[in-house]
């Protein structure tokens, strides 16, 4: 594993810093929590604003509208922005981090020139259909039916958790293609409009209040046949480099934020008294270890990725299993200097706390991670 930066990726990040400076303080209010048409909105802007000034989709290939630049410079690109408090990629982080660089690595070259440029211009916003209510941890066990019917598939089933579905323009969606076959071997991969007639979108609120995730019906949905990405039945292969994306990659910005709220509440402990406790500076000081070691793992993984194509592997579920633990802890530890502050309903502490939950559930539960590392790294018998 390489750590050290060319002077070229310094130069790079140097770049990046000044333009970060001039920008960020003339963005507009972020809208409210609940105003998703507001939120669409600003993220979209965000997003072209990105791709005006060269930095959208960094590391996706020139043939796939991005700059083919090294997963270390786009790494650079995630620490910068998190550091100097840029907008997340919000609504976007379907189609920038999941269905985006799976069409990039998978779609045909047509399927790039339709569905990837307007994704990094800010024009389009996707949603996740995969989740499904009788499958559970199980995704290869989804139900939804795909019949071929001429150039369209006819699309019957649900799904669950779908992400930013309300907003979404297109949904990366999978389905059953081969009801006969083995539940790994008769899944495809469609990109299906969310405009089409059939779906019904039910908005679902989680335990902090938000509603970026819904319920999704699907009544004899027709989606061609030509937006179906890789072979019929080979979509749980294609599932993988989808989900490679979301464990390997999506979460990186976040090891930043999340080192960041440990500095803040290693501040606010000196101001409130509550440093003098020395199990509590302990604990602090192990989770300033754990995210730097997480920090090193992310680094250890894009060299990897860099190495193999651009497409991250297995190392994805080593990094999602220890920091899914490890941001929920950190907000364990928010509590303890916290104190009742940390109840309030109206802190984005609390709320903070409230998602922290979810993270050993979001892309791939923890028991699903545990499996991957204990089969495809330490080459362990699948259990019965």
């Amino acid at each position: 594993m390489d750590l050290s930066y060319t002077p070229e990726e310094e130069e790079f990040r140097a770049r990046l810093r000044e333009w970060l400076a001039k920008v960020l303080p003339g963005l507009p209010p972020k809208p409210s929590p609940d105003d998703w048409p507001g939120r669409r909105a600003y993220d979209l802007g965000w997003q072209r604003m990105l791709y005006d000034a060269g930095y959208a989709g960094l590391h996706w290939p020139a043939d796939a509208g991005g700059r083919g630049v090294t997963p270390t410079q786009h790494l650079i690109f995630l620490e910068e922005t998190e550091k100097a408090g840029a907008p997340y990629v919000g609504a976007n982080f379907v189609g920038l981090l999941h269905a985006g660089p799976t069409i990039a690595a998978e779609g045909s070259a047509g399927q790039r020139a339709r569905w990837l440029p307007p994704v990094l211009r800010g024009e389009e916003v996707w949603c996740q259909g995969f989740s499904e209510p009788d499958a559970g941890s199980d995704l290869a066990a989804l139900r939804t039916r795909a019949r071929r019917d001429g150039d369209d598939y006819v699309v019957n089933g649900s799904k669950i958790w779908t992400s930013h579905a309300e907003v979404a323009d297109w949904c990366e969606l999978l389905v059953r293609t081969d009801a006969k076959a083995p539940k790994h071997c008769g899944i495809s991969w469609l990109a299906m409009p969310m405009d089409a007639p059939g779906i019904t979108v039910r908005p679902l609120r989680t335990l902090a209040g938000s509603t970026e995730f819904a319920e999704v019906f699907l009544d004899d949905v027709r989606v061609p046949v030509a937006n179906r990405v890789g072979e019929e039945n080979d979509g749980w292969r294609v599932t993988m480099v989808t989900l490679s994306f979301e464990r390997g990659t999506a979460f990186v910005g976040e090891v930043v934020a999340c080192r960041r709220v440990l500095g803040e509440l290693a501040r606010e402990a000196r101001k409130n008294g509550r440093w003098d406790d020395a199990v509590l500076r302990r604990r602090l000081g192990r989770l300033n270890a754990e995210f730097r070691a997480l920090w090193r793992l992310t680094q250890w993984n894009v060299s990897e990725s860099e190495r193999s194509g651009g497409v991250p592997g297995v190392g994805g579920s080593v990094f999602k299993l220890r920091y899914s633990r490890a941001r929920q802890d950190l907000y364990d530890a928010a509590a303890d200097v916290l104190g009742p502050e940390a109840l309030d309903l109206d802190s984005r502490w609390t709320l903070d706390r409230l998602s922290s939950l979810s993270y050993t559930i979001a892309a791939g539960t923890s028991q699903i991670q545990r499996n991957i590392v204990a089969e495809r790294i330490l080459g362990l018998p699948k259990g019965r």
